[in-house]
């Protein structure tokens, strides 16, 4: 938390020159003093370091240890081979109990042995899911603990393992070098209220979803776009570009820019692109670029590729 707060504070510190960058953002190689380029990479960097503390965290991406989806019905789990539902050997009793899918609901039957609780105390019987609920109740058992997730019309249970080996050998990712010329001015033009992109996920399944519009820039005198979709209170974007499949992820990067201001300018910095979580984990159900956001030039800024788990 400590580390957090400080993050914080040294972002702020940076305001004052990236208030100065904004109005160079609008040229390619905007020409900065050093120390003006100084604190502009201290900015990105403080942003990336924040990035990887919510990796790391306990609901972050690197412990996650399953996906496994439910079928209508009786879905017995546990360690043992002959389960519907089979958890990670030595982690959990070989028959841990049930988990009873009717509709949108999930009840769990938990067996003595499995030592399952729910807000610290044991139980037996417990109804996991809802789907009017905002989300699952997360149950452990030793250093597992899951939820119940929903995707589209399919039910899974995410499982995570609090000792991961992989969380515990995580050193980090791999960047390309810091560009201003990758903090680019766009113009925002907005979209018809009832207008949507058809984003499809690694499990296949293609959900409409809300788009305000659309940004216009230009890389390299190529005049480019990108369709952003609805976030909080920013817009977040999937995109590829022709280092996809190559120094960065196939399935494309994530990006998250602040709204338009008063003259509908927004303002990219690819240097803050950053990996889906399906390049840390098989476990994830990551949402792909829309083909209108395949860009046709070379984004080599923000984060490489990362492990094993490459489309």
């Amino acid at each position: 938390m400590k580390k957090k707060i400080l993050i914080r504070k040294n972002m702020e510190k940076s305001k004052y020159i990236l208030g100065l960058l904004l109005l160079l953002s609008a040229c390619q190689k905007p020409v900065l003093s050093a120390e003006e380029l100084a604190t502009y990479e201290r900015e990105v960097n403080l942003w990336h370091e924040q990035r990887l503390i919510d990796v790391k965290a306990p609901n972050g991406w690197l412990n996650l240890a399953g996906l496994y989806w439910l079928e209508g019905g009786i879905n017995t789990f546990g360690s043992n081979q002959r389960n519907t539902i089979i958890f990670p050997a030595g982690k959990i009793a070989e028959h841990a109990g049930h988990f009873l899918v009717t509709g949108k609901r999930v009840k769990l039957f938990a067996k003595k042995e499995a030592a399952i609780t729910y807000l610290g105390k044991p139980i037996n019987e417990l109804e996991v899911f809802n789907s009017d609920s905002a989300k699952g109740m997360e149950v452990k058992s030793g250093t597992l603990r899951w939820t119940i997730i929903q995707r589209g019309d399919k039910l899974g249970i995410r499982l995570r393992d609090d000792s991961s080996e992989v969380a515990k050998k995580f050193v980090g990712i791999e960047r390309f070098a810091i560009s201003p010329s990758y903090r680019i001015e766009a113009h925002f033009e907005k979209a018809d209220s009832l207008h949507t992109v058809a984003i499809t996920n690694v499990v296949g399944q293609t959900t409409e979803v809300p788009s305000p519009g659309k940004l216009f820039f230009k890389v390299r005198g190529k005049k480019l776009s990108l369709d952003v979709l609805k976030a909080e209170t920013e817009y977040f974007i999937i995109f590829a570009d022709s280092t996809t499949g190559q120094e960065t992820y196939g399935g494309g990067r994530f990006l998250y820019v602040k709204k338009q201001d008063k003259k509908n300018t927004v303002i990219l910095d690819f240097n803050k692109a950053y990996n889906p979580p399906c390049v840390i984990t098989p476990f994830a159900t990551c949402p792909l670029p829309p083909k209108q956001n395949h860009l046709s030039v070379a984004i080599r800024a923000g984060e490489k590729k990362y492990g094993t788990h490459h489309l």
